[in-house]
């Protein structure tokens, strides 16, 4: 028993010891995303807990809060492309391109525009007016910019959504918007001759059912 303590304290201790090599490497870091140096610890740290865990469970029949399972150090090299022989840099010949569409209808200008004010006034310093929304297309560009940029940002009662499509392409090269006028509606979105289709998802608004559907699917 005395040797299952001692090897016990000693994978604690390797936790321990992991936790404050995986927090200086994430200070290292200041944030670079994909960091070699974090993501070795993070296994190191990873198995030592595992480790410890299996022990204090075969010891004493409990566990810990980390619910963690064992990483292979070397296929989480080879998965990540941090082991012997990775290429240095992957050049990825080809690039996939999303294009998405969804038209909405607008239910009342009015109310679209008192949103779209609305969210200009709260991204407006206190001291400086707003300038007023004009039309409906500023309107929806405001909730954009005001949101997160995405098309989550339009999903408001002052707008409708009618159908959409998303089509998904593998394309020879990145779209290069400085080779487009800003008021270029097409060149953006237009495929290339060597792009190649993947697939199309056609999006349709979803349909309220009525009372009585509602009631007769819920029925017990």
């Amino acid at each position: 028993m005395t040797d299952q303590h001692g090897e016990l304290d000693a994978a604690l201790e390797r936790v321990i010891e992991a936790a404050r090599h995986h927090l200086a490497a994430v200070r290292a870091a200041q944030g670079r995303v994909d960091d070699d140096d974090v993501w070795q610890a993070y296994v190191a740290l990873n198995n030592a807990s595992f480790a410890y865990d299996e022990r204090l469970l075969d010891a004493f029949g409990e566990v810990t809060p980390w619910d963690v399972d064992s990483i292979d150090p070397d296929e989480a090299d080879e998965r990540f492309g941090g082991g012997e022989g990775a290429e240095a840099s992957d050049p990825h010949p080809r690039v996939i391109s999303v294009r998405q569409r969804r038209d909405y209808r607008v239910p009342s200008v009015s109310a679209l525009l008192r949103a779209a004010e609305a969210a200009r006034r709260e991204g407006t310093p206190e001291d400086d007016e707003p300038a007023p929304v004009e039309g409906v297309g500023e309107a929806v560009l405001e909730l954009l910019q005001s949101g997160d940029g995405s098309l989550g940002a339009l999903d408001v009662p002052e707008l409708e959504p009618l159908d959409g499509v998303v089509m998904v392409s593998e394309v020879g090269t990145p779209v290069d918007l400085e080779s487009f006028d800003d008021d270029d509606a097409v060149g953006p979105f237009q495929p290339a001759a060597d792009d190649r289709l993947v697939g199309r998802l056609d999006e349709h608004p979803f349909l309220e059912l009525d009372d009585d559907h509602d009631h007769a699917g819920h029925q017990h």
